[in-house]
């Protein structure tokens, strides 16, 4: 569990890098969010 947490961190920070407006963040956001949620679906 510890290195799932770690590899959602270090993809969050990517992600968060990578995008230069707050739109893009969220778009980055739920895009992350819709991933993990369908591993547990």
């Amino acid at each position: 569990m510890t290195k799932l947490i770690l590899v959602a961190a270090c993809a969050a920070t990517l992600a968060l890098a990578g995008c230069a407006t707050v739109e893009g963040v969220g778009r980055d956001i739920s895009g992350g969010a819709n991933r993990v949620s369908g591993w547990f679906n």
